[in-house]
Formats: C-alpha cells, sequence, structure tokens
C-alpha cells in the first residue's frame, strides 16, 4: 500500500515540475476556491460581516440608509433552519393564546419563560434570538440611543411600540411615592409573521420602546447596534403605559387619543422569565 502512496505522489510531482501553468489558470483557481468558500460561508457569517464592518462602538455615526436596506435584505433571508433552530408548532398549549391576554394579569402574562441565545456581542453590537411559548411576554421596554433590527422567523408576535413625544410632556401621578408619568405617542402595533420582514427602531424614532407578545410559539432574531451598556448609558428601562385620558381632559376625536400614552418607569419585572439557551447555529469566524 505504501508504494502505491509514493508512485502516486511521484506522478504528481512529476505533472506540477513539467506542466507550464499560465497566471489565467492559477487565476481561475483562485477565484473558484473563493466563490465556493462564500457558498459554503453560512447566512450568520454573513451577518457577521455585515456587521462588523458596519456598526461602531459609539453607534455613531448611525448606519446609513444604504446600510440600513442591505442589512434588512440580508436578515430577510434568513430563516429558523439557518440558526439551527426547528419551527415549533403552533399546538402549543402552555399559553392562553393572544386572544385571552387582556383577561390576564401581568403576573400571569410574563410567567412564561423565555428562551435568550447568545449569537454573538462585541463593544459594536449583538447578534441573539428569543424563543417565546404562546403568551410569553418581553414587557414594555427601551433601547436608549441604539438601533435594532428584529426578523421573526417563525410563528406570530404582536408589538407594540411607542416614540417619546418631544418636547417632552411629563404629568404627576397619584401624588408621594408615585413616578411620573411621560408623554408618548404610538408607533406600532401590529401582529408580525416571518413574511412580514425585518422591521427597525432607531433611537428616536420607529418605536424605540417596545413589548413583544407571543400569539404563537415564536421566535425573533435580534441585531442591536451599539449593545446595551449601562456605563455608557444605554441601560435598559422598563415601563407601564396608561390611556391618554388617564391623565388627560383633552377634547378631541377618539382616534386621536388612542395615538397617545403615558408611559411610566417601572423595576425589573420579577416575574420575567428569561433563560438561557445553547445557540445551535453555525459558528462565526471572528
Amino acid at each position: 500500500m505504501l508504494w502505491k502512496l509514493q508512485k502516486a505522489s511521484d506522478k504528481v510531482r512529476l505533472f506540477l515540475q513539467n506542466k507550464p501553468f499560465s497566471t489565467a489558470w492559477l487565476q481561475f483557481q483562485f477565484q473558484r476556491h473563493f466563490h465556493m468558500e462564500r457558498k459554503n460561508s453560512s447566512k450568520v457569517q454573513g451577518l457577521y460581516d455585515f456587521c462588523k464592518k458596519t456598526f461602531t462602538p459609539s453607534g455613531t455615526p448611525p448606519p446609513s440608509s444604504q446600510a440600513v436596506r442591505d442589512l434588512c435584505s440580508l436578515l430577510d433571508t434568513v430563516g429558523p433552519a439557518d440558526v439551527g433552530l426547528e419551527e415549533q408548532s403552533s399546538d402549543d398549549d402552555r399559553g392562553l393564546g393572544f386572544s385571552g391576554l387582556y383577561g390576564l394579569n401581568r403576573v400571569a402574562r410574563w410567567a412564561q419563560p423565555i428562551t435568550y441565545l447568545d449569537i454573538y456581542e462585541c463593544d459594536s453590537f449583538t447578534m441573539c434570538i428569543f424563543c417565546f411559548p404562546t403568551s410569553a411576554v418581553i414587557p414594555l421596554h427601551d433601547h436608549p440611543g441604539m438601533t435594532v433590527f428584529s426578523k421573526v422567523l417563525y410563528g406570530s408576535m404582536h408589538v407594540k411600540a411607542y416614540d417619546w413625544v418631544e418636547p417632552a410632556r411629563f404629568q404627576e401621578t397619584k401624588g408621594p411615592g408615585y413616578r411620573p408619568v411621560r408623554l408618548a405617542k404610538l408607533a406600532t402595533d401590529k401582529i408580525l409573521t416571518p413574511q412580514y420582514g425585518t422591521s427597525i427602531l432607531y433611537p428616536k424614532s420607529g418605536g424605540n420602546m417596545h413589548c413583544f407578545t407571543a400569539v404563537t410559539p415564536c421566535a425573533v432574531l435580534d441585531i442591536l447596534t451599539p449593545p446595551y451598556n449601562e456605563d455608557a448609558g444605554r441601560k435598559c428601562t422598563y415601563y407601564v403605559d396608561y390611556p391618554f385620558s388617564t391623565f388627560s381632559a383633552v377634547n378631541g376625536a377618539d382616534n386621536e387619543k388612542e395615538e397617545y400614552a403615558w408611559l411610566s418607569e417601572i423595576d425589573t419585572p420579577d416575574d420575567l422569565h428569561m433563560r438561557p439557551g445553547v445557540y445551535a447555529g453555525p459558528a462565526i469566524q471572528v
């Protein structure tokens, strides 16, 4: 066996010595190898490569409109299998579904555990996945100074989001010991599915403060830039929203009133169940 391998090796060596390789042939082989590498590269790797060259730790300058479009185009092609997930059945009896949410208190709504999958994090961006059982909720929270890209991978998710009204308008609430409320305008109130595509929120528009509610078992891929960093002033704050009429007696059309709400800061909910999971998708080459 060894002499056969040696004989084959000698033939290859003679061929290489006697073959006059042209520059064009070598260039063709290089391009072929390059394209094969690109073909074999995962979509997650493509997301990482794009974010790495585009985003900065400070978030300035903000992503250009072209960069936003390009990243959305990449995210729109990502499905569950691309990140190592299997789509969960919609016949999930662990929650009450979206139709029953408003009859429940907040503790019951938040009691459903949500699985967090960390794909990659650095000073410039975070890539992660949230997996929800039916009726699980991430309560209303903000993303100060951040741009966030969200892509539903499977299932249905209700999103309700607000932006602050500027200049800021505050109202006192019930008295001492109660935090003041601040006026916000409704930016989004709809159900997202994979077919909807990528949604984006910006530091001051697009619904920077949002709440996620799982209508069915679902998963969402998030890219946050720059990531949360309390030392840099990017701390996650939670809120509770009140109807506009709660603290205002203003004449006008009802549909105009429904566009606004009063938001009050609250402590991080004790009953928000978030558990870490293991990312099982393609590894990223950094």
